[in-house]
């Protein structure tokens, strides 16, 4: 067990330090923007900040005690901050606006005109909000040198932009993981600014605050709106998405159930903790009833069960696949994250509306290795016909100085198949790391696959094993009941046309064949590419 590990953190900013603060604007216009996105300090700091948050969720090992101490919703065992208190006391506020926007009487299919109204009062108050819930610190951080440049830019314009992207779109009357990724880089930029505790102790502390403190009740207000306007989803898989919403409960709400730590280099690969409930109980209403109480993932799953009818194999195939592995909640965990980088950050539709200011830089990360270009990348959006040829991407690109204001990670570790669908073999890109989170590439052998040529990483569930040929499944009445989890779904309930997005879990199980969960082999599993 390693002791006294440093723990990759994101980057505190220096006060004393000049900053130029930007109002964050568009970048990703087109799907070759992505690809450019994969490689800037941005994409870098967003990784290092999920990870610094997720490590912090598993549960603890007491240094003087064999007492393991976990981390429930409502919890005071959780410490918060007074930061930590003031931003939920806004969330608090965001959600009482409710009251002031009731829905339009009568049933809507594409959403409830209303929120634009709740989404106008909002914009209205966001900047007393800021002043308000905001640490100060944060909101005068480099006041004396901007008193001299006529015209520059507060630290509340970036705040601003990224929190009102959080609540999804008022022109769509959509929400989707594009604006819970928005929410994450607000409370990232809070952090940048020195608004967190940071040397809280013992480590963690400050971060588990943020995740249940904050990201939790911003996460009911989420679904709130979503049931009081009926806010369609955005950017969704439909069906073979994982969830229509929200991603970040079931990366936080796994690693509640895994496996205690000591510290950030322990986090395990495989396990869960003592009296965990069983991964196969997401189908089990009254586990769901119990745990959605104290767990973000089962929270999560309560909220499908709250807006959805129907088997839960047929209206959540995917989270049902993931419900089979039994490796525990550590390795769910690292797939989740895996997943999230891949499906979420790693794809066009979700990433397209992120903006990019000083604090999020689009600014090329000299360690990023140069994305490759895959059948997926060419499958992106593009704002040229393919027979023009050559073109200039329409985002600017990134510059390949290091900003002042941005220092360079510490690590780069760990190959993920973040930039390509995960049903195709090619080229990585790399993520950030914490100490003893080994993100898998594509040869790792926890996916039950060994990542050669003719064996993909994962596939969708109908596909055969040995070509993709062969007839595509009609629609049609189920014959049956649900499949078993990690196998091939019942052909009669999937779509009449070859589907273009991944639709399994890439770490569940994938043979048809057997029913038997794969092998895994610790030593392939943790070893992690070098560094170019």
């Amino acid at each position: 067990m390693a002791e006294n590990v440093p723990r990759s953190a994101l980057t505190i900013l220096d006060p004393s330090k000049p900053h130029t603060f930007a109002v964050p604007s568009k970048c990703i216009n087109e799907g070759e923007d992505v690809q450019t996105w994969l490689t800037t300090f941005a994409y870098t700091e967003i990784m290092t900040f999920l990870l610094q948050l997720n490590a912090a969720m598993f549960p603890l090992k007491l240094a003087d005690s064999p007492r393991i101490q976990s981390w429930e919703l409502e919890s005071e065992n959780a410490v918060t901050s007074p930061a930590v208190l003031s931003l939920r006391l806004m969330v608090t506020k965001l959600e009482a606006v409710i009251d002031e926007a009731p829905p339009d009487p009568g049933p809507r299919r594409f959403g409830n005109m209303s929120f634009r109204k709740w989404y106008q009062i909002v914009e209205d108050r966001v900047d007393e909000l800021l002043e308000l819930h905001v640490p100060e610190q944060v909101l005068k951080f480099g006041e004396g040198e901007r008193k001299s440049v006529e015209g520059a830019v507060m630290p509340k314009e970036e705040l601003k932009k990224y929190l009102l992207g959080s609540f999804g779109s008022a022109q769509r009357l959509d929400y989707g993981t594009g604006h819970e990724l928005s929410f994450l880089a607000f409370l990232g930029c809070v952090w940048k600014l020195g608004g967190f505790n940071a040397k809280s102790d013992p480590w963690g502390t400050e971060e588990r605050g943020i995740v249940l403190g904050v990201i939790e009740p911003y996460l009911h207000l989420i679904r709130k709106l979503i049931l009081t306007y009926t806010l369609e989803p955005a950017g969704s898989h439909g069906v073979w998405g994982l969830d229509d919403h929200s991603f970040l409960p079931y990366i936080f709400g796994s690693a509640q159930l895994s496996p205690a730590i000591s510290t950030p280099a322990d986090i395990p690969s495989e396990g869960s903790a003592p009296n965990a409930p069983k991964s196969g109980d997401v189908t089990k209403t009254m586990t769901i009833d119990r745990e959605r109480k104290t767990n973000m993932y089962f929270s999560a799953i309560g909220f499908i069960y709250d807006v959805k009818r129907g088997p839960f194999w047929e209206h959540s195939p995917i989270l049902f696949d993931i419900s089979g592995v039994t490796a525990g909640w550590a390795k769910i965990n690292k797939g989740m994250i895996k997943m999230y980088n891949a499906e979420v950050l790693g794809k066009f539709p979700v990433v397209q509306h992120f903006p990019f200011g000083s604090l999020f830089p689009w600014t090329h990360n000299p360690d990023a290795p140069i994305p490759m270009v895959t059948s997926h990348t060419n499958a992106q959006p593009s704002s040229q016909p393919s027979f023009h040829g050559a073109r200039e991407t329409s985002a600017p690109k990134p510059p390949s100085s290091v900003p002042t204001s941005t220092s360079r990670p510490s690590q780069m570790a760990g190959d993920m198949a973040g930039t390509k669908a995960p049903w195709l073999s090619g080229s990585t890109h790399r993520t950030p790391a914490m100490p003893g989170v080994s993100l898998p590439g594509p040869n790792t052998s926890w996916t039950g696959q060994s990542g050669a040529p003719g064996m993909p990483a994962t596939k969708a569930p109908w596909a055969n094993a040995r070509s993709g040929a062969g007839e595509m499944p009609t629609r049609g009445p189920p014959s049956g009941g649900p499949p078993a989890r990690g196998q091939p779904l019942n052909s009669s309930r999937l779509p009449a046309s070859s589907p273009s997005v991944g639709t399994a879990a890439p770490w569940a199980r994938q043979t048809p064949s057997t029913k038997k969960e794969p092998e895994f082999k610790k030593d392939d599993e943790d070893k992690t590419p070098p560094a170019s």
